[in-house]
């Protein structure tokens, strides 16, 4: 309920009529004709019963509606209209990049849309409009993300990488190579902004699930070339290889530095309350006792019923850490049950799971009441 609490004033937030009003000045200084009261009535009519990228849809309608039909003049009075904006980034101007993507999307408007897209994403990340034109248009588009890695702009080398992931959250699906999309990374990891960064990061861990090999020895290159600083080339693997780590990729784990079959023993696992409801915290405590020296990454597992027989799993991290032969580390946690907007909770037994470098060590049941 919380999670679903916070969505909504994060949408009413981001799109509201104090913005969209603003957003109507903005369009009115270049464009006189608009009705700035009717284009402000029309979008927020429909606000109440839409979600956040439902609402810069819908201004993206409204556009339509109140704008030239023209595409090359319209296109011309937003690209315009943000030279009266005092603010660089806000995610009403994701409206723009639809309007792109929707009616710009042609052989005909190629150019001047990749060129738009590349212009409106210093002022919201146009990552899910690029998606139309590399679905479309595969290898013109794919030109423009090398383009877009070599500028000076940060929020155009963000989008060369961040447009291009395989499994960007929100975002439509893409059919293209992701080892050549790979290739743009090689351009952005040893950026020196964590913005970029980060999104290469990102990306990795994407294509880590459709090939774990393929970004494990990626990682190894760069890392060997010494491009970027020890620093953040160790913030970046550790990033791109979260998956992998919480999956218990041996490869992934070795390259870290970690053993799957640490010499570690899990003991005493137990809970302090076996059955939780929701809104309530399973306490639970164990000991790992290390038999050799070695890094651990200390996690557990809650395993989720469902309404088939099939199982869901989520890994939550404890910690990282490094031991001395005989230590003995005491390990107490506590988890929050609540609802949750990604997964659908039921009653009845559940597991959870102590799991050490990857490897599951031990496990105890309980009861959730919801």
């Amino acid at each position: 309920m919380e999670t679903e609490v916070r969505k909504m004033l994060l949408k009413d937030q981001l799109f509201n009529k104090e913005n969209v009003t603003w957003l109507a000045k903005l369009i009115k200084g270049v464009y006189p004709a608009l009705d700035s009261g009717e284009f402000v009535k029309d979008v927020l009519v429909k606000f109440p019963v839409l979600e956040l990228k439902e609402r810069f849809f819908w201004i993206r309608e409204m556009i339509e509606k109140h704008l030239p039909a023209d595409y090359e003049t319209t296109l011309k009075i937003l690209l315009k209209s943000l030279d009266n904006s005092s603010v660089k980034s806000d995610f009403i101007f994701a409206a723009y990049s639809n309007y792109v993507a929707i009616n710009g999307c042609s052989l005909k408007y190629l150019d001047i849309s990749l060129n738009a897209l590349g212009y409106f994403t210093e002022y919201c990340s146009a990552e899910f409009a690029i998606r139309s034109f590399i679905n479309k248009f595969p290898d013109q588009t794919f030109l423009k993300f090398n383009e877009w890695s070599k500028s000076k702009n940060d929020d155009q080398r963000r989008l060369a990488s961040e447009g291009l992931r395989p499994k960007l959250p929100w975002a439509v699906g893409i059919n293209f190579d992701y080892k050549l999309g790979a290739s743009v990374l090689d351009l952005l990891y040893y950026d020196k902004n964590r913005y970029v960064t980060r999104s290469v990061a990102n990306h990795l861990n994407d294509i880590s699930k459709i090939d774990a090999a393929f970004v494990v020895e990626k990682l190894r290159k760069w890392k060997k070339f010494g491009q970027q600083s020890e620093k953040e080339m160790d913030y970046i693997i550790r990033h791109s290889l979260r998956t992998l780590i919480k999956r218990g990729d041996v490869a992934a784990l070795k390259f870290l530095g970690f053993d799957f079959n640490a010499k570690v023993t899990v003991v005493g696992l137990g809970v302090v309350n076996s059955t939780v409801s929701l809104g309530q915290k399973l306490e639970f405590y164990f000991d790992v006792v290390a038999e050799a020296a070695c890094k651990l990454v200390i996690d557990y597992v809650v395993e989720y019923p469902s309404k088939t027989s099939r199982k869901s799993l989520k890994v939550f991290k404890i910690k990282t850490v490094s031991v001395t032969k005989g230590e003995v580390l005491h390990i107490e946690k506590k988890h929050l049950f609540r609802l949750m907007t990604t997964k659908k909770l039921y009653s009845g037994e559940h597991t959870l799971k102590v799991q050490i470098n990857g490897k599951v060590m031990s496990a105890v049941k309980f009861e959730l009441e919801v």
